[in-house]
């Protein structure tokens, strides 16, 4: 080997690499969401349904040629959904939380309620045909759905479940749920939520 010619070819590559890294203008890839302020309904925000915003909710009533709006209050300090509701400017009676409980046959079930209520467990069990049924535990939401506490939805879950919702649902032209994902809510009609899960009514509150 002639160490002189290797060093000084290592030494040029070395310059060349310098120089190229000091004047090759940089390429940055970029991605956005972006979020329309509706005046007119209380700081409501519409975001853009481009495909890459998308969730898998989105996406299944995209296939289901639902009319859907989706509204994003992932901007917000709002966790609870009585503050959600706020945010939204809507009534909290038509914005509706998703709970997963557990039977004492070890089935589960899937319930949607307005935000400012609580689950009557005691009518839940009736409805489903249980003698007693019970919350499931956070930490096992995640394997049974495929949603985390706070983005659960009744669409798109890992099993496809039989929702039941409060029958209050029927008082409002559309309703809202969550889109799978924290801070991003879905507002259709109940028919057309119907038309996607087998939805069924009944007094859980």
């Amino acid at each position: 080997i002639h160490w002189p010619w290797f060093v000084t070819a290592v030494l040029l590559c070395l310059v060349a690499a310098w120089l190229y890294l000091h004047w090759a203008t940089p390429i940055y890839n970029i991605s956005a969401t972006v979020l329309i302020k509706d005046e007119k309904k209380g700081g409501k925000y519409n975001m853009a349904k481009s495909n890459d915003d998308k969730t898998n909710v989105m996406r299944l009533l995209d296939k289901k040629k639902i009319d859907y709006k989706v509204h994003s209050y992932a901007d917000t300090d709002a966790i609870a959904g009585t503050e959600v509701a706020a945010v939204l400017g809507e009534d909290a009676g038509c914005v509706f939380k998703t709970l997963v409980t557990v039977g004492k046959s070890n089935n589960h079930y899937v319930f949607m309620i307005p935000v400012a209520c609580e689950l009557d467990l005691k009518k839940a069990a009736k409805c489903v045909g249980e003698k007693k049924i019970e919350m499931i535990k956070s930490k096992d939401l995640l394997g049974l759905t495929g949603y985390i506490h706070g983005g659960c939805s009744p669409i798109g879950m890992k099993k496809l479940f039989k929702p039941t919702i409060d029958e209050t649902a029927q008082n409002y032209k559309r309703i809202f749920f969550s889109a799978g994902k924290i801070g991003f809510q879905i507002e259709c009609s109940l028919s057309d939520l119907q038309k996607v899960v087998p939805v069924g009514l009944y007094d859980l509150t």
